[in-house]
């Protein structure tokens, strides 16, 4: 009986230089890809926005499904973002787009190394879900865990908007250190055979001899996120998909010369 070898890991690739203009040069890809295959940037999208909505709706008033769509979502994420960033690579490399071929690449990372990351995110957004209400509860007291969902004028209080400082900070933070451990590593997992701690070291690497341009880029990802959000999360079918393209051409000149 035959045994399929398993596959080798390919070396790690180095770090390049990343210019503020190859961040505007991303972005033009990206808008370029999804407007040379709409329809899967639409679709994958569609699972962000939709996800988002079924979230809101199943959690209206019911803690135990908040907590299950929000444990569920984070792991999604990952996997719609893969789509995005085959199709950008079959355009990139000159391949069919045909949706077998995408939909089976996506499905067969369940059995490569997006799994593992996917249930970090998870694990990170439950850390940061516990902080959020530990620096609350610190913050704010016992006494307003009883009036808040009946009044924002708690918050409105001197305490109250320190806590809302102290949140925006930590989660501005934390929001960064999950961003620097995967604007390169899921793309790398996509495209090579590579464990997937040592492609988060290495995404940690290239943002912190990039710093100046991940931070804006990270800043272009976040006021991009915001605007989709602020229109009843339909924006957000559009920005997601050009994001999501644009960080694939972004992993491509961070760890390879620019094409």
């Amino acid at each position: 009986m035959s045994v399929t070898p398993a596959p080798t890991a390919a070396p790690l690739p180095s770090i390049g230089r990343l210019t503020v203009a190859e961040i505007f040069v991303s972005l033009r890809r990206g808008l370029d890809d999804f407007r040379a295959a709409p329809q899967f940037g639409l679709f994958f999208s569609a699972v962000y926005v939709l996800g988002g909505f079924a979230m809101v709706w199943l959690g209206a008033g019911h803690v135990l499904w908040i907590l299950a769509t929000s444990l569920g979502f984070p792991l999604i994420a990952p996997f719609a973002a893969v789509g995005l960033y085959e199709v950008s690579r079959r355009l990139e490399a000159g391949e069919p787009l045909e949706w077998p071929g995408i939909l089976g690449v996506v499905w067969a990372e369940r059995n490569r190394q997006i799994p593992w990351l996917g249930a970090l995110i998870v694990i990170y957004f439950l850390f940061w879900t516990f902080l959020a209400h530990m620096i609350f509860a610190l913050v704010m007291g016992p006494s307003a865990l009883v009036n808040i969902t009946s009044s924002v004028e708690t918050l409105m209080t001197p305490r109250g908007l320190t806590m809302i400082a102290i949140e925006i900070v930590v989660g501005g933070v934390l929001a960064y250190l999950l961003f620097a451990l995967t604007v390169v590593s899921l793309p790398l997992l996509l495209d090579q055979e590579i464990d997937f701690v040592s492609a988060m070291l290495l995404s940690l690497s290239c943002v912190r001899q990039n710093l100046g341009v991940m931070l804006i880029w990270a800043a272009v990802i976040a006021v991009g996120l915001f605007a989709g959000i602020m229109t009843a999360f339909l924006g957000l079918v559009v920005v997601l998909p050009i994001l999501g393209h644009a960080s694939w051409h972004i992993y491509r000149r961070a760890l390879y010369a620019p094409l």
